[in-house]
């Protein structure tokens, strides 16, 4: 075999072990259902769970627990994802900047008996742009 045959199957060989190393990290999204059922399966691999948080008739989130005095790297909250079922997550970090501002929240971690365990929490926060301030700027173009 020549030298660049050579090349080019460890090329193609590294290329295939990269590909195989972050497929095998992927995690997938998933409800709290699916959540519970891969881990009494004993799947401990990582998922994704989109959902919104239960408010009060005020629009405050309910269910909260976090005391930075007591404890800063605990905080727990109840999420409801887009399957309507309800589910305590556990998030062993701070709470995260604007979390009861939030309309839609994304978290990755897995279960762990009765309670998700997040590694991670994204927030989708409200827009910054509200549309009678749109409407107004709208009009304000068009006075120019």
């Amino acid at each position: 075999m020549k030298k660049a045959h050579i090349f080019a199957i460890a090329i193609i060989a590294i290329a295939a072990a990269i590909i195989l190393s972050t497929t095998a990290d992927a995690s997938v999204y998933v409800g709290f259902g699916e959540a519970r059922q891969r881990a009494a399966e004993g799947n401990t691999t990582k998922v994704h769970v989109v959902g919104k948080l239960p408010r009060d008739t005020q629009n405050k989130p309910v269910g909260l627990q976090y005391d930075p005095m007591l404890d800063p790297n605990y905080f727990a909250f109840t999420l409801v994802d887009t399957n309507k079922v309800a589910q305590r997550v556990v998030y062993n970090n701070p709470k995260p900047q604007d979390f009861d501002k939030s309309e839609q929240v994304v978290i990755t971690g897995c279960m762990k008996g009765d309670i998700f365990m997040a590694d991670n929490i994204l927030l989708k926060c409200p827009s910054k742009y509200v549309k009678k301030d749109l409407n107004a700027a709208d009009g304000a173009t068009a006075a120019r």
